[in-house]
């Protein structure tokens, strides 16, 4: 915007010096020309009376003095045709002179002024002198060098002074921007100091305004779901107090090991909505090998009660990826979530972690009725669940650099393909 502003007051600049130095140019070369004739006019009007009286011995000294002085040749035609002075052919200029009639014209040597002498007792004398091209445009080139000077030096004035101008509106505008990246990158505490114009400074004092209310807005957003997931505590507590009244002692611990996890979950919820901060550790990472062969671990009982039967294919650790562990136990509790959601029992499932191009890849892939168009969609669901599950994947692979990948298996069930980037340095 700076160059283009300072481009601007270039072309306005020489747009109205053109305008106003080229008339200037061309009044300089007339006036020039104009002087000299005026000049050379003068010289051969001196000479009327002496023409118009003196005998021809005289005017002749006369004229070559008064040509030796002024450099032009002057020549005056008697009556009788007699030249006195320099010596050249009548002109058609002469001839008209010689009827009565003064008069100026341009010629091949320069501009002829010719003076018609009256009064002699012979006729009609004629004076005739040639100012030269080089008289008539004396010090137009010294004068269009100046004017060119002033011109880029004006031009020169004029970038300098757009240049500031155009600083002053750039930086607040560059302020902005960076402001703007930094609001995009979850620096919520970012703030612009309002500078520049008027219009700028509104634009500043309401993106201050909307990055304040972001913040109140996500303050209150993590409250309200911190308060939620503690009202999930007393639910979770008569739970418990049922699992520990259980009279089978396995069944008692089974159930009391789901709860803690849950109670685990629920206290892990409340942490990361009233304390996590708004911006996200780039240098945050996990073992992807060790959470997933936990969950794994963890989701195994439940498919042996349900009849199922789980290959694991897990790559020798540590894999190390740029999540948090809780987000990527998250992500894969949705994955396998999902297969016991919405595949009968006794469907088997394969959970595969690998090391592909720099990346790690967690494969899901169960043979059961396949997965519909569009299930990566937050908050939308065929199936009658919350539509929230392999959003929370999706997000997951997007904060690791890496993408999630959904595909239809060799025998017709579903393939979820986890793609996680490595940690940030």
């Amino acid at each position: 915007m700076r160059g283009r502003l300072a481009l601007l007051a270039a072309a306005v600049s020489v747009l109205v010096l053109t305008a106003f130095l080229v008339p200037l140019a061309l009044l300089v070369r007339t006036v020039a020309a104009d002087r000299a004739t005026v000049r050379a006019t003068a010289d051969a009007q001196s000479l009327v009376p002496l023409v118009g009286t003196a005998d021809p011995a005289t005017v002749r000294l006369t004229v070559e003095q008064l040509a030796a002085d002024s450099g032009r040749p002057v020549s005056v035609f008697l009556p009788d045709g007699t030249v006195l002075g320099a010596s050249v052919p009548r002109t058609p200029a002469v001839a008209l002179a010689a009827r009565g009639q003064s008069l100026t014209a341009e010629s091949a040597d320069g501009r002829e002024v010719v003076i018609a002498v009256q009064g002699r007792p012979d006729g009609t004398a004629v004076i005739r002198t040639v100012v030269p091209r080089s008289q008539l445009t004396a010090g137009v080139a010294r004068a269009w060098l100046v004017l060119a000077l002033l011109g880029v030096l004006l031009v020169l004035v004029g970038l300098v002074v757009a240049d500031r101008l155009a600083r002053t509106l750039v930086r607040p505008i560059t302020e902005l921007s960076a402001v703007s990246h930094r609001l995009a990158n979850a620096e919520l505490d970012a703030r612009v100091t309002p500078a520049g114009p008027a219009e700028l400074r509104e634009v500043a004092g309401a993106l201050n305004h909307l990055a304040g209310r972001i913040q109140v807005l996500l303050r209150e957003e993590r409250e309200q779901v911190a308060d939620l997931s503690h009202r999930l505590r007393t639910p979770l507590t008569a739970l418990r107090l049922e699992a520990e009244s259980l009279r089978d002692p396995d069944d008692a611990a089974r159930l009391t090991t789901a709860v803690d996890g849950l109670e685990r979950a629920v206290t892990g919820l409340i942490q990361q909505a009233r304390w996590r901060s708004s911006t996200r550790d780039g240098r945050a990472g996990c073992d992807a090998a060790a959470v997933v062969g936990e969950r794994v671990a963890f989701w195994s009982v439940l498919a042996e009660d349900t009849g199922r039967r789980v290959a694991l294919d897990l790559a020798p650790g540590p894999l190390p990826v740029g999540v948090t562990d809780d987000e990527l136990a998250a992500a894969v509790d949705a994955l396998l979530g999902n297969v016991f959601a919405h595949t009968p029992d006794g469907t088997p499932f394969t959970v595969r972690l690998t090391h592909e191009a720099g990346q790690v890849a967690l494969t899901v892939a169960d043979s059961g009725p396949g997965m519909p168009a569009g299930a990566v969609r937050r908050g939308a669901s065929r199936t009658g669940s919350t539509g929230l599950g392999l959003d929370i994947a999706d997000r997951a692979a997007r904060a690791s650099g890496g993408r999630l990948e959904l595909r239809g298996g060799s025998d017709g069930g579903a393939v979820v393909l986890l793609r996680l980037g490595p940690p940030r340095p």
